[in-house]
């Protein structure tokens, strides 16, 4: 029963910590940006590079990027000029959506390159290598250790998401007694404007002695 568990524990570890790289292509003069949420205190750290289209020769000359790393709040992280690859690694001081830009200048006639993009945050950021290395453990004893962290990252991500939901759950009571005064305001103005109709008719009639 416990090797049994023990081998539940590690598949369940090698489970969290798998990580892809993403490709995408960007075209000359236009720029893309791929956003990721993270918590503050966080460490989160990227790598990008552009794909050589041909592969044994150096990289086109068209082929440069810039790149901008920002928060939510328009604070830069990160910025490289025209590169070819590079990367980036930082400890974020605010909540919120981070933005990785990408931007390819104009060329004629146009080209279009493929970018691979690594970005981890949290736990899967850590190099688990060097820990293994320096306190001498085993293998069961590593994932062991990654299964450990990786649930006290989701323990934290669950109380950060819990607090995002009460901020979302005031601001829909706050936008909802908004709404509702606005809905007493535009009834009284409709029925105030209703009242002036109606004395202005009357009055009209009266001076033209219809009523």
């Amino acid at each position: 029963m416990t090797r049994s568990l023990a081998f539940l524990l590690l598949a369940l570890g090698t489970l969290f910590f798998v990580t892809e790289s993403v490709r995408f292509e960007l075209q000359s003069g236009h720029t893309k940006c791929l956003s990721e949420d993270i918590k503050i205190n966080s460490m989160t750290v990227g790598k990008y590079s552009i794909i050589n289209p041909n592969e044994g020769q150096p990289m086109p000359q068209s082929h440069k990027i810039t790149v901008r790393v920002t928060s939510a709040y328009g604070n830069s992280y990160h910025y490289a000029d025209l590169v070819e690859s590079g990367q980036f690694a930082l400890t974020t001081a605010e909540s919120g959506d981070y933005n990785a830009c990408f931007w390819a200048p104009d060329h004629n006639p146009p080209v279009t390159m493929t970018i691979e993009f690594d970005w981890k945050s949290g736990v899967t950021t850590r190099d688990w290598s060097n820990v293994a290395k320096k306190g001498q453990v085993n293998m069961m004893e590593l994932e062991l250790k990654k299964l450990q962290d990786t649930i006290n990252s989701i323990h934290d991500e669950m109380f950060y998401l819990r607090d995002r939901e009460e901020e979302m759950h005031e601001l829909n009571i706050s936008t909802n007694s908004k709404m509702a005064w606005m809905s007493v305001l535009s009834l009284a103005v409709c029925l105030s404007v209703a009242g002036l109709q109606l004395w202005h008719l009357k009055t009209f009639f009266e001076k033209k002695k219809i009523i």
